[in-house]
């Protein structure tokens, strides 16, 4: 993952894509930010999808845009999708990381139903969920 100034990940690190806002999870802690420049008080920032289909991406552009628009010394900026990295699990946060769940490959459960089982939340750890 490119660096990207503090300054800018900070600014960010409350703007959420809707899907993850629940689990307080932001465009930071999701690895979108591929890259951020700035020159002349004009900045540049480069997002990654999830998803090609995401349907929220209008709204995280321009929560982004204005996030940076507001940060002292940036007068304007863009913000822009970057086709040509794909975005992986391996971008995430280590707390983004632990507040989703990845399910393994099928391929490698023997057991459907036994996998379920071992791995459902107990009654007391679904009530903290909520």
């Amino acid at each position: 993952m490119e660096r990207i100034p503090k300054r800018f990940a900070d600014a960010l690190s409350d703007v959420f894509d809707p899907c993850c806002r629940e689990k307080g999870i932001s465009v930071v802690d999701m690895g979108l930010l591929h890259s951020v420049s700035e020159h002349d008080g004009h900045a540049r920032v480069e997002l990654l999808l999830t998803s090609g289909w995401c349907p929220f991406a209008a709204r995280v552009l321009t929560d982004v845009r204005e996030r940076v628009e507001a940060l002292p010394g940036v007068d304007t900026a863009e913000v822009e999708i970057v086709w040509h990295t794909p975005w992986t699990t391996d971008r995430l946060s280590d707390s983004a990381r632990s507040k989703l769940r990845f399910l393994p490959d099928p391929v490698a459960v023997a057991d459907r139903d036994a996998y379920i089982a071992a791995h459902q939340p107990t009654r007391k750890e679904a009530g903290r969920d909520r």
